[in-house]
């Protein structure tokens, strides 16, 4: 008989409830049971797993590690899958591994690169995938400097953070003077020029901003599954272009995320984006953890998270390619359950909770959905 897989996803995105909902209805039929932490007691991705406790608040990375690492001894995780001080805990591999647990994620050299995106540019750039010009702000008169360079050069600037994930940060400068027109609508991603320089000046706090060109549609990420011999397995493209998304396997896409995977040792999953500049794809940002789009591509017919579990385990997939490119689709919000009570809590069947928690209805939270979601290829 085989014996079930103990996945672990710490403090991750909502989306990834889809991610876990693959991992169960894998195409070996092999028993996976899910661990899930999170901060947030109202996070749908603990009432998705099978065990959920509330992580502690305020531990430093090296103090997060121990911890972590005694979830891993104390719960038997087989795959540990780190996006919460990831660094950190990739750094400890050999601890993890000593424990009984595989990491899903790249080796600390890889993530260094991509954890700051000024040295992550530089390096793509030194292998010849192309990015867009930049420049580095940490006081008012770089970003002004930078924004009058791009504005020189024909091109609108933005700004986000050296660090960090998502677009949290993401702010495309104007030279138009702020006006009712800005509060009308929605709020917009716009921001006057001089009231950023007059905060930045005003301002005792350092900030560390990637100044850029606002790059064009369509947005294509790439999800690249990749071996611990550099060799990728899995590279697909999904399209965004507005609300329209699809797939693709264009080379002009592809290549250049190969390239950087296998280049920059991008073991296991990791997600590469691009957007156009003028006529030419440049490289936006590259992370070194799960998409939270990735279940998408089950739309393709692949079941990626559970082949990256197999990789972990050491039982290579081999390569993988899709038997077809999925119909082009939108993104819609569904209810997902939530725990009527504070975790940690334990699930004793596929859907029965012992305790006081039957005792209460459970109240529903919105994420991310698509059509056809409940369909795993």
């Amino acid at each position: 008989m085989v014996s079930r897989v103990r996945v672990w996803l710490n403090r991750t995105y909502a989306e990834n409830v889809f991610f876990m909902d693959q991992l169960r209805r894998n195409p070996s039929d092999r028993a996976v049971e899910i661990h899930a932490t999170h901060g947030d007691p109202d996070s749908p991705v603990l009432a998705a797993a099978d065990t959920a406790e509330l992580e502690p608040e305020g531990l430093s990375p090296a103090a997060y590690v121990e911890y972590a690492l005694t979830q891993c001894e104390r719960r038997g995780i087989d795959v540990f899958v780190p996006r919460l001080h990831q660094s950190a805990i990739v750094a400890h591999r050999a601890d993890f591994e000593a424990a009984g647990t595989a990491l899903l994620a790249p080796p600390p050299e890889a993530v260094a690169v991509f954890e700051d995106k000024v040295v992550a540019y530089q390096a793509v750039e030194s292998i010849g995938v192309p990015v867009p010009p930049w420049w580095r702000a940490r006081d008012a008169d770089e970003l002004l400097t930078a924004v009058e360079e791009l504005e020189r050069l024909g091109h609108r600037a933005c700004f986000k953070p050296a660090s960090g994930a998502g677009g949290v940060g993401f702010r495309m400068i104007t030279r138009e003077p702020f006006s009712l027109s800005q509060l009308k609508g929605f709020p917009s991603p716009e921001v006057p020029l001089d009231q950023v320089l007059e905060s930045l000046r005003r301002s005792e706090e350092p900030v560390d901003w990637l100044v850029m060109p606002r790059l064009e549609q369509p947005e294509v990420s790439v999800d690249c599954l990749t071996g611990s011999d550099n060799r990728v397995r899995l590279a697909i493209g999904r399209t965004k272009h507005g609300r329209r998304r699809g797939f693709t396997l264009h080379e002009r896409w592809l290549e250049p995320a190969r390239r950087i995977a296998e280049g920059f040792g991008l073991h296991h999953l990791s997600n590469i984006q691009f957007r156009m500049l003028g006529d030419q794809p440049v490289l936006m940002d590259v992370n070194t953890r799960p998409a939270g789009g990735l279940h998408q591509l089950a739309l393709c017919g692949v079941n990626v998270p559970w082949a990256a579990v197999r990789l972990a385990l050491g039982d290579d997939p081999g390569e993988i390619g899709p038997p077809f490119l999925g119909q082009d689709y939108t993104v819609v919000s569904a209810p997902r359950p939530l725990l009527p009570v504070t975790v940690p809590r334990q699930r004793t069947g596929p859907a029965t909770v012992t305790g006081t928690l039957d005792a209460l209805p459970a109240p529903a939270t919105t994420v991310e959905a698509r059509a056809a979601s409940g369909a795993l290829q």
